[in-house]
């Protein structure tokens, strides 16, 4: 018998540290363990899927057979309890709370959306050029971060809508505005624990500019961690303009989010409680599905999580 085993032939297995192992394995990617892992969560996985039923619905509102125009008045119809013409019942002034639902999903959405993006812009720039820099430059970005941080953000989010406009447009500004301090401070310390390592020494090596190693070589190293706030900062947005809407600095008329439906009907809630139960439903919903989502990915991409027997 020869001391060691002879070579494997292509497609042949050998047990090696107590699981099986072929010359074609080939160690999996951060990403595709990732995905696995995030496939074996249930409550994530049905999160995502409503999610993305929500959003397609929202999409193809203008398109969809049978869904009412979100403004039409009836006023001779009033509010009325659901029934097979109206599913989710009528407002006040006749208008059909269904189509007023899938329409306020839009906007809702949309603000959390492009709030979450201006955030995302403004925090990963921010904490990794501070990060990077370090010394000086990093102490005088961060203390503006702890200053800003030091402030009430819904007080000065309303402080922009009252002195500039309560257009649509400011809110996303606003509310972008006041969510990217996190953000950038994960990003910083995430930066701080890459900047030294080699592949940052080769790209400077080879004659990468600062620019290029932050943006094309450190950043994309950071999406982990991004992309898990992220997922946590869009119902964050979503709530947040929920509340403002219920001060009446949300989005206005004739435009209506699940914010503004929910604040209106709660003024008539003893008579009409529809018209707070179905918007109150849909925002509950989406906002329980991105802290699962959110959640799903943080295990997934959790470096400890990889040491996990499968």
């Amino acid at each position: 018998m020869p001391k060691w085993p002879l070579p494997l032939a292509r497609g042949e297995s050998m047990t090696l540290g107590g699981g099986p192992m072929t010359l074609d394995s080939r160690p999996e990617s951060l990403w595709a363990d990732a995905w696995k892992r995030l496939r074996r969560n249930r409550a994530a996985v049905i999160s995502a899927l409503f999610l993305a039923c929500v959003a397609v619905v929202a999409i193809a509102a203008p398109w969809l057979p049978g869904l009412a125009d979100p403004t039409t008045q009836n006023l001779k119809l009033g509010a009325v309890a659901p029934t097979a013409q109206h599913w989710l019942g009528t407002d006040e002034l006749g208008r059909d709370t269904l189509a007023r639902v899938v329409y306020g999903g839009r906007i809702s959405l949309m603000v959390g959306l492009v709030a979450t993006l201006v955030s995302l812009v403004i925090g990963v720039s921010w904490g990794a050029v501070a990060g990077y820099r370090g010394g000086k430059v990093d102490e005088l970005m961060m203390r503006v971060v702890d200053i800003l941080y030091s402030l009430p953000y819904i007080f000065l989010v309303i402080l922009l809508l009252v002195f500039f406009s309560r257009s649509i447009l400011m809110l996303f500004v606003a509310l972008g505005l006041v969510q990217w301090l996190t953000m950038a401070r994960i990003v910083r310390g995430q930066v701080l624990s890459l900047k030294h390592q080699n592949f940052v020494e080769a790209a400077r090596a080879l004659g990468a500019g600062d620019g290029a190693i932050i943006f094309r070589h450190i950043v994309p190293n950071t999406l982990g961690p991004v992309i898990v706030y992220t997922t946590l900062t869009v119902p964050a947005i979503i709530l947040q303009e929920a509340f403002l809407s219920f001060l009446g600095l949300g989005v206005q008329p004739p435009d209506a989010s699940w914010g503004t439906l929910v604040s209106d009907g709660a003024r008539v809630l003893a008579l009409f409680p529809w018209l707070v139960i179905f918007p109150g439903l849909a925002l509950s919903l989406t906002l329980f599905c991105f802290n699962f989502l959110g959640d799903g990915l943080r295990d997934a991409l959790d470096p400890q999580g990889r040491r996990e027997v499968a």
